[in-house]
């Protein structure tokens, strides 16, 4: 059996599902404009929201402005933008702090693998203060070494950069073979961290991407349960049999 010291994590739709969040924050924070005195349908409004996430990026910090830019100004008659765009920000942080959760299978699996001595961490790749506080907020940061907690922006790599997983590899100090990498993108999760001599598991659970050509993951998981056993059957990972 290869001898595993070090299982890094990607965050986003791996950890948490960040694909159904959004769609629950931004419907959100939509209601919350219109009820605001945003003058249009919220299927109007929701649509708009998805153009400007996708043409700024969903790391843009003033989505909602660019939102009420495009609406003005036939949409705002008698209300004063900022409140309006106030209201959409509130809405959707009050959805973050009410329902910003990882999978349930997560947090067991993290704790079996730090108490059979098995080092934890993530690669994320987003800007440096938003990924943080996914950690904190989804209660998982101290359930990693705090050593390896890699951020995309603070190294100043992204991914699918292979150059981003051999700095992680240089700091920790491991050889590949050593290092199990577990994410949902198999562009920038799978195929980078294998040309290195990684192990690479594709998390398929939220379904968003298929496998390109080529790419063929060492293993492949719908939940952690899978990935318990597979670590337990072919890794030798104490206390990662059935949970």
């Amino acid at each position: 059996m290869s001898r595993l010291k070090t299982i890094l994590f990607d965050v986003d739709d791996t950890l948490f599902s960040t694909t159904e969040f959004a769609s629950r924050a931004r419907s959100n924070a939509v209601r919350a404009m219109v009820a605001a005195g945003l003058d249009f349908p919220e299927d109007v409004v929701l649509r708009e929201l998805g153009e400007v996430i996708s043409e700024f990026s969903s790391n843009y910090e003033h989505h909602f402005d660019k939102l009420i830019q495009r609406l003005s100004p036939h949409g705002l008659v008698g209300r004063n933008p900022a409140l309006v765009v106030a209201a959409g920000i509130v809405a959707y942080h009050n959805t973050k702090f009410r329902e910003l959760a990882p999978y349930d299978d997560v947090k067991p699996l993290l704790e079996s693998l730090r108490a059979a001595g098995v080092q934890t961490g993530v690669i994320t790749h987003g800007w440096t203060t938003k990924q943080a506080e996914k950690l904190v907020r989804l209660g998982l940061f101290e359930l990693f070494d705090p050593c390896a907690i890699f951020i995309s922006d603070q190294i100043g790599i992204s991914k699918p950069n292979p150059k981003l997983y051999q700095r992680v590899l240089d700091e920790l100090g491991r050889a590949p073979a050593e290092v199990m990498y577990v994410g949902d993108n198999p562009s920038h999760d799978i195929a980078p961290p294998q040309s290195l001599g990684m192990v690479a598991v594709w998390s398929k659970r939220g379904a968003k991407f298929g496998l390109p050509a080529g790419v063929v993951p060492d293993h492949t998981v719908a939940d952690f349960g899978e990935l318990r056993t597979i670590l337990a059957n072919a890794y030798g990972v104490a206390g990662c049999g059935a949970s």
